[in-house]
């Protein structure tokens, strides 16, 4: 048996497989202090103790995705290790607050396989979920990635794709954010005096701001979250890859789009469920990101009088400002420059 872990390939997936991923991670307010100066988030509610606190909170949770990539990344020794390409994102929940000096760890379950028509890859569809070390779930969601065969002529599995919801229920959503009182939220504190009932259904943002990507930068990114993927590091094997580069991890590019998103929507604090998302193009390091959003849906939740969510379309493009809303040609293939499309519900204060 060897040693070195070499990663799954195709072949070895299977519908009902349930994987334990190594190795728990201690959350510190190391990692916060690195998440930010990688993206510069300004979210009040995660920034401040003493704002978070006032509001009903014990004290600043970490970023949602802050928590998102840790356990993304406990999962990709065991499910993309050789992936091709993170394809896209379903059915997501935030289920509790993290803070620093909680401890996650990550279980995934294979619900969906199939194979490519080239023959030499496959998409496997997992669930993952992300447990504190007393068993209380973060956040659990779906994704499905593109991974390499082992051997190409091995034969095609039958064919399972699962059904996944177009959108999470709202009335699903909050668990991980207390009851606030709104009495102390200080909007000039918070950095914008827009509340929930201030937005409108088909409301274009863009958030005007860009951040230049540099190679540093996302490579110490990808390392903070523990992700071994290969393509993100190795500059002597991509050389000869798809594209003579290091690609940076897609995750990366939500973070900055979603740091980006406070221009015009800085009491959205809380991420809450993700729809959708997927990672149109790749972006390298040089490239510029910019983003804008649009107001897809937006919902009370029963039971709760201080937070209303938001359904949010938020597009990034490369070395594209956002002016125009830049999203899919009239063809419904998307437009030159766009890099992500992410779906999401954010709660605001009411």
């Amino acid at each position: 048996m060897s040693k070195p872990n070499e990663g799954n390939y195709f072949e070895d997936f299977y519908v009902g497989q349930v994987i334990r991923h190594a190795t728990p991670r201690t959350v510190t307010s190391g990692d916060v202090a690195l998440y930010t100066a990688l993206y510069g988030p300004r979210f009040a509610v995660q920034s401040s103790d003493a704002f978070a606190r006032s509001i009903g909170y014990a004290h600043a949770p970490t970023d949602d995705l802050l928590t998102f990539h840790i356990v993304f990344g406990k999962t990709v020794p065991d499910i993309s290790l050789n992936a091709v390409a993170n394809l896209g994102y379903a059915g997501g929940r935030f289920l509790a607050p993290v803070y620093p000096g909680d401890t996650l760890s990550a279980v995934s379950e294979v619900i969906g396989k199939k194979e490519n028509s080239n023959g030499k890859t496959g998409v496997v569809y997992v669930r993952s979920t992300g447990y504190t070390a007393n068993g209380t779930e973060v956040l659990d969601y779906v994704r499905w990635v593109m991974v390499r065969k082992r051997d190409p002529e091995s034969p095609a599995p039958d064919e399972v794709i699962p059904e996944l919801p177009a959108a999470i229920d709202p009335q699903a959503l909050g668990t991980a954010v207390p009851l606030l009182d709104l009495a102390e939220w200080d909007t000039e504190l918070s950095g914008s005096k827009f509340r929930f009932s201030d937005y409108e259904v088909g409301e274009k943002i863009d958030h005007v701001d860009g951040m230049t990507i540099e190679e540093a930068e996302h490579q110490l990114a990808t390392r903070l979250y523990q992700n071994t993927a290969k393509v993100h590091f190795n500059q002597h094997t991509e050389d000869n890859g798809r594209f003579g580069r290091r690609l940076i991890y897609g995750g990366h590019v939500i973070s900055l789009a979603r740091a980006l998103s406070f221009n015009g929507l800085g009491n959205a604090f809380h991420v809450a469920g993700i729809n959708g998302g997927r990672h149109v193009a790749p972006i390298f390091a040089g490239e510029t990101v910019y983003a804008w959003s649009e107001v897809l849906d937006a919902a009370e939740i029963e039971g709760r009088s201080d937070v209303g969510a938001l359904r949010l379309r938020l597009i990034a493009t490369k070395d594209r400002p956002c002016a125009d809303h830049p999203y899919k040609s009239e063809d419904g293939t998307y437009e030159d420059g766009v890099i992500l499309d992410f779906d999401y519900w954010a709660l605001l204060p009411r």
